[in-house]
């Protein structure tokens, strides 16, 4: 290889090589790159790991019930009605499709208390009232047991004015929890 100098055309103490353009150079060194690539084999991507499930937070427990009142009055009131109907005797009036019955008998002038239910003797009937509580011997009778006080016991009285409801209390059978509506005051009025 010859080298010349550009600006005379003879040679020179520091000759110049006639310069390949870059390009040139860079294509070998790009055509084995690519050869090279594409003797790699493509990995896939390892697929993405499932984001953690955060644990869930742990519920807080509710603060304790307090422990049910022994207090009767507290005691939700037994479901029911009372239906007042004047009798050949005197009136009645029922609660909660006869589960108690208020009976005026006149002529007897006394007041019959009934609770539904069996018994196979004599039972104690407790009626609790806001003025007080007082226990019955209520005897067997068709449908239930009953027991009777004169028209002028204060007990009678009670139930009529206790603070919204009086209680009735028969071993083996379900306290009731009723209401002292106007019928009470009806049936005991109808035998003074």
């Amino acid at each position: 290889m010859e080298r010349l100098s550009f600006h005379t055309g003879t040679m020179k103490a520091n000759p110049r090589l006639r310069s390949t353009p870059a390009s040139l150079r860079l294509l070998p060194v790009l055509v084995g790159a690519l050869a090279l690539a594409g003797c790699i084999p493509q990995v896939a991507p390892a697929p993405p790991q499932p984001a953690a499930r955060p644990s869930p937070s742990p519920v807080p427990t509710p603060a304790p019930l307090p422990p049910p009142s022994s207090d009767w009055r507290d005691a939700l009131a037994t479901p029911g009605d009372w239906q007042y109907a004047p009798s050949s005797t005197g009136s009645f009036a029922s609660f909660a499709s006869g589960q108690f019955i208020l009976r005026c008998e006149r002529q007897q002038q006394r007041v019959s208390l009934i609770r539904a239910g069996a018994a196979t003797g004599p039972v104690s009937m407790a009626i609790r009232t806001t003025q007080g509580e007082r226990t019955l011997v209520a005897n067997p009778v068709q449908g239930g047991v009953s027991t009777s006080l004169p028209t002028r016991d204060p007990l009678l009285d009670d139930m009529a004015f206790s603070r919204g409801r009086f209680a009735v209390e028969v071993p083996g059978m379900a306290t009731l929890h009723i209401p002292s509506w106007t019928e009470v005051s009806r049936v005991i009025e109808d035998c003074r």
